[in-house]
């Protein structure tokens, strides 16, 4: 039963892909809409391409890209405005997730992010350090070790992004 549902969707998913498809070519752009719980950065903004930091590792997403969801690791989220842009625009994120859709939109939820450039490297060993302690002290397996653990990794990673070595 489940082979004669299966296979009627599945054509209905290929004729609705390629008609999309012909409509992204028709674009050589990204659009981009990056949100924050908070905040909106960018909305149908388009934009050359995207490089997204994936749990899987790094990956860019231009026009037409396949349709994607991807989870984002704390690292360096780069957004391309235009094909010969010499310097991208970089953001730390915390994590979140990345959805690529057929018609070249892309969609980055993030619980945080931050401009690179906005980013204080003293304030960054801090947070490590305080982390690190809280880590020590925190009994093993509990929440309060977890937690500290999540804010040693993000801060190893932003620490990373702007060229602080933590251990």
């Amino acid at each position: 039963m489940l082979r004669r549902t299966a296979r009627p969707a599945l054509h209905r998913v290929v004729a609705v892909r390629s008609m999309s498809s012909e409509s992204a070519a028709a674009s050589s752009l990204v659009k981009l809409n990056f949100a924050l719980p908070h905040e909106t950065i960018y909305n149908g903004t388009s934009v050359y391409s995207v490089i997204c930091p994936g749990l899987e590792g790094e990956y860019g997403i231009t026009a037409n890209h396949v349709p994607y969801v991807g989870q984002l690791k704390p690292g360096v989220l780069q957004i391309l405005h235009e094909e010969n842009t010499a310097e991208p625009e970089k953001y730390f994120v915390a994590g979140g997730y990345a959805l690529t859709h057929a018609d070249s939109t892309t969609d980055v939820i993030c619980p945080e992010a931050v401009k690179l450039d906005d980013i204080d490297s003293a304030a960054v060993s801090r947070q490590f350090e305080a982390a690190k302690t809280a880590f020590g002290a925190a009994a093993a397996g509990t929440i309060e070790q977890a937690e500290a653990q999540i804010e040693m990794d993000v801060n190893r990673a932003m620490g990373l992004a702007i060229g602080v070595n933590m251990s």
